[in-house]
C-alpha cells in the first residue's frame, strides 16, 4: 500500500498541511505515525479529504462530517444511508432552511430600513 506524507497530501489534494492537521484533531482524517513520527496517508486520503471538503461546503460542521463520514463514498460524495444517516441530514437541512429564513427576515428588515431614508 502506498503511504503519503502530509505535504505530499496537501499538495495532490489543495488543503494545507495545517488544516489537514486540523481535520485529523477533529476525527476526520487519521493518519499512520512512520517509524520516524511522520504522519503517513493511506492512498485513498485524498479522497476523504475531497469528500471532506465537499461536506463542508455543504454548510456541514466537522461534528457531523465526523458521524456521516463512514456513510460517504466517492469524490462527490455519494450516500450509503446507514443507520441514523439520513436522520442527521433531515436535521442539518431543516437548520440551514431556519437560518435561511432568519437571513431572509434580516434581509427584509434592512431594506425596510433603507426604503425610509
Amino acid at each position: 500500500m502506498v503511504h503519503v506524507l502530509i505535504g505530499e497530501l496537501a499538495q495532490v489534494s489543495g488543503v494545507s498541511a495545517p488544516l489537514l492537521r486540523y481535520y485529523e484533531a477533529q476525527g476526520l482524517l487519521e493518519p499512520r505515525r512512520g517509524a520516524n513520527g511522520y504522519r503517513e496517508y493511506d492512498e485513498d486520503a485524498v479522497v476523504v479529504v475531497r469528500q471532506i471538503r465537499a461536506l463542508l461546503d455543504a454548510g456541514l460542521s466537522t461534528e457531523v462530517i465526523r458521524a456521516v463520514l463512514p456513510c460517504v463514498r466517492g469524490e462527490l460524495p455519494e450516500f450509503e444511508w446507514c443507520v441514523d444517516v439520513r436522520a442527521i441530514m433531515d436535521r442539518e437541512l431543516a437548520i440551514a432552511e431556519e437560518r435561511i429564513a432568519e437571513l431572509q427576515r434580516s434581509r427584509s428588515n434592512l431594506a425596510a430600513y433603507l426604503e425610509k431614508s
